[in-house]
């Protein structure tokens, strides 16, 4: 039998039966729109947070206390780790390669005014590298400066639904909010912006790194150093510097006892990407354990479907259809099945994963763009008519070893 013939006989085949080919396939559609769904976010959470870190800068180092994590059991070594201090910062400032330093401090709590509260991300830093390094600029008021990190004022910059959240339509700038019992005068507002970097702008209260330290904090120690290389070029060089006065500051003669690390853009990319395309590869293989179960549900109708048309393989081959002819119909028809239900699948992947970016840019102002991936569409496809093949060997070689004497007396 032709190749035509076969593939016409195995459409004649699925169209008598249009409702139990459609439930056929339904786990191969979920199974293949869940893939391309956890596929397309995964490589537009990739996109979203390496752009953000590219609006950084390729000349940006961060300085981090502890030692460098190798998994998740050394994170918390890093996280409460008190190495950077002081010292450090007024010994990296002598290098000729760095263009500028700020320390950062992170402290958790929330802010209230009139009984309002509201729990924003509370970071002390510089103001103006800030605004230097992701073009940010009050909408109102202004940056706080060196002074007032000198002074350890208590002055605050706060984002956009921090101020909408404490004070809707009143001015804000000059009133007092308080973070931890403290009073803090409110010089300047971010405009909204979404999220810049590792932070959501509209939500931060911006302070000066000494006040956090010393009135909120309560430590004398940093979080992590931001730093500035002259250049991009200079960033490989710098950061080596950095680690030699580091050693020297902490007495430190073996690399391996270092008690901080440091990540560049390259590095911190790097490992961004690791960790979501591993990520992502993981939730795939969970998902993708459907299309394993969509596979036994095509081989069960498929037998199924093989027992209805006994009297119809009968006829085929008292009319002269080999074991082959029947095999290549029922495996094709398997095929075929899966592989509609592949284009489906894909169809749909691709709408819920617009259908997502689109949600989180207009309401939570993520910046997420849309990706698809033809490669992984057709990867998807393939694997999904591999099922059908794989699947429907069985039921194919059933209907193919029937007796047609045998096939023709069946009721």
């Amino acid at each position: 039998m032709i190749l035509k013939h076969t593939l016409k006989t195995a459409f004649v085949g699925l169209n008598a039966h249009k409702s139990r080919s459609a439930l056929t396939i339904l786990g191969i559609v979920i199974g293949i729109a869940s893939v391309m769904l956890v596929v397309s976010m995964g490589d537009g959470a990739e996109r979203l947070i390496l752009g953000e870190l590219g609006g950084m800068g390729a000349d940006v180092i961060v300085l981090r206390p502890g030692k460098e994590p190798t998994g998740p059991s050394d994170m918390p070594g890093t996280l409460f780790s008190d190495s950077l201090k002081v010292r450090d910062v007024e010994a990296l400032k002598k290098l000729n390669s760095i263009a500028n330093i700020a320390p950062v401090v992170i402290v958790t709590g929330s802010v209230s005014y009139r009984g309002e509260t509201f729990r924003p991300m509370i970071l002390g830093w510089s103001a103006e590298m800030m605004a230097e390094m992701l073009n940010l600029f009050p909408e109102k008021g202004l940056l706080f400066d060196e002074n007032d990190i000198r002074q350890k004022a208590s002055v605050v910059v706060i984002g956009s639904k921090v101020k909408k959240e404490l004070f809707g339509n009143a001015e804000a700038v000059g009133e007092n909010i308080k973070i931890k019992n403290k009073n803090f005068r409110i010089v300047g507002v971010f405009p909204p912006r979404g999220q810049a970097a590792f932070f959501n702008v509209d939500e931060i209260a911006l302070l000066p790194y000494t006040t956090a330290q010393t009135y909120l904090a309560g430590i004398d120690y940093y979080h992590e150093i931001i730093i500035q290389a002259k250049n991009s070029e200079m960033v490989n060089n710098t950061a080596e510097d950095i680690k030699n006065t580091l050693r020297e500051t902490h007495n430190i003669t073996d690399s391996k006892k270092d008690d901080f690390f440091v990540v560049t853009q390259e590095g911190m990319v790097n490992q961004i990407k690791t960790i979501l395309s591993v990520l992502t590869l993981f939730l795939a293989s969970v998902v993708a354990i459907s299309l394993l179960v969509g596979g036994i549900g095509v081989m069960n109708i498929m037998l199924v479907s093989v027992t209805e048309r006994t009297n119809e393989i009968g006829l085929r081959k008292a009319l002269g259809a080999t074991n082959k002819d029947i095999l290549s119909q029922f495996l094709l028809e398997s095929v075929i099945l899966t592989a509609i239900g592949g284009v489906i699948g894909i169809l749909l992947g691709m709408l819920f994963s617009f259908l997502v970016s689109f949600v989180l840019t207009k309401i939570y102002l993520l910046n997420w763009p849309f990706y698809f991936s033809l490669s992984t569409g057709l990867m998807a496809l393939g694997f999904s008519a591999f099922v059908g093949l794989i699947f429907g060997i069985y039921p194919a070689h059933q209907a193919s070893r029937k007796n047609p004497i045998e096939a023709l007396r069946y009721e």
